[in-house]
């Protein structure tokens, strides 16, 4: 009986060892948690990335939630919510300079240009950076990209955002264009596919591109958690090469063909519509070609930092960027 019970013991137990190494062989993806800042059509490479397998070809089960802002999703990042925060930049110089020993450091970027357009009421406007003047415009919160970008270029452009016309800051992100559609602001600033949205609804008419008129700005990176990076430099160095992958098929590809590869993510936008928003921000170059996140761009990021009043003291290059990885996905 003894024998017996070894025997059947034995058994099980080469079964178990059998079925665990059968598990590895298959290979059981990582669970990654990424927060984006929000869900939009800017964000193509990323959803490429996705509905094309590049994170699962890299042993990556990736999970997205909408932050709905950067400050929410730098919070979920902080608070372990989210192993991996992709928003504005900005938002990491902040916790820098808060003193946080375990602060949050850029790996990746992906856009090079703002993505969000000035979206006017009067549907036949000949529109001049100084029409403007004595409006309301529905801006973005104070201290994030958007609105920083939008002063950036009233600036540019001889604008004092203080007294020279009335920003609207107090609206939640997700629900300017509602704002706007039902009365409020002359113009709002406004990220696909809400601006085509408030065209198509005949309640607006996009006047400008935020994106052409400011130049290239880092606008969106992949940041995470110093601990996190240097506990999990495998999951990073993977997640990046997915998003280069991501990069590199919307660099070689059209925008029809774009589109039809991320229209499960946007199941509530026809493909003629989220073609054409995709051209929009083709025909700009609204993503880089690798994800390298280069000095002069964290440069020109702290000088529209500055400008806009909201930091004191410059955070180092050195300290929140991590440019590893990207050079390996290269």
């Amino acid at each position: 009986m003894k024998k017996k019970g070894l025997a059947a013991l034995a058994i099980f137990v080469l079964m178990a060892v059998l079925l665990s190494g059968c598990g590895k062989s298959s290979g059981n993806l990582i669970k990654v948690q990424v927060n984006e800042v929000a869900h939009s059509i800017f964000y193509a490479p990323q959803y490429v990335a996705i509905e094309q397998g590049y994170f699962k070809g890299e042993g990556l089960d990736v999970t997205l939630v909408n932050g709905l802002g950067a400050d929410k999703t730098m919070t979920a990042v902080l608070s372990g919510d989210a192993d991996i925060g992709f928003m504005g930049p900005e938002a990491t110089v902040y916790v820098y300079n808060e003193g946080k020993d375990d602060y949050v450091v850029n790996f990746a970027q992906l856009t090079q240009r703002a993505g969000n357009f000035l979206v006017t009421k009067d549907k036949n406007e000949t529109f001049t950076w100084d029409n403007v003047k004595g409006k309301t415009v529905v801006g973005g919160r104070a201290g994030g990209m958007p609105e920083m970008v939008f002063e950036y270029i009233l600036k540019k452009n001889g604008i004092d955002p203080k007294k020279d016309l009335n920003i609207v800051q107090n609206i939640d992100f997700g629900l300017t264009a509602q704002a706007f559609a039902a009365g409020t602001g002359d113009y709002t600033i406004e990220f696909e596919p809400a601006a085509t949205a408030l065209e198509k609804e005949g309640t607006g008419k996009v006047a400008a591109s935020l994106g052409i008129e400011s130049g290239k700005v880092p606008y969106t990176a992949y940041s995470a958690k110093k601990s996190y990076i240097e506990k999990n430099p495998e999951v990073i160095q993977k997640f990046t090469k997915a998003v280069q992958k991501g990069l590199d098929y919307v660099n070689s590809h059209t925008p029809e063909e774009i589109a039809k590869i991320i229209q499960p993510q946007f199941k509530e936008t026809d493909l003629d519509t989220l073609t054409t928003i995709v051209k929009r921000y083709y025909d700009q170059q609204s993503w880089k070609e690798n994800t390298v996140f280069q000095e002069e761009s964290f440069t020109l990021l702290q000088d529209i930092l500055e400008d806009a009043g909201v930091i004191e003291k410059r955070a180092p290059y050195t300290d929140l960027v991590d440019i590893t990885y990207a050079e390996k996905a290269k």
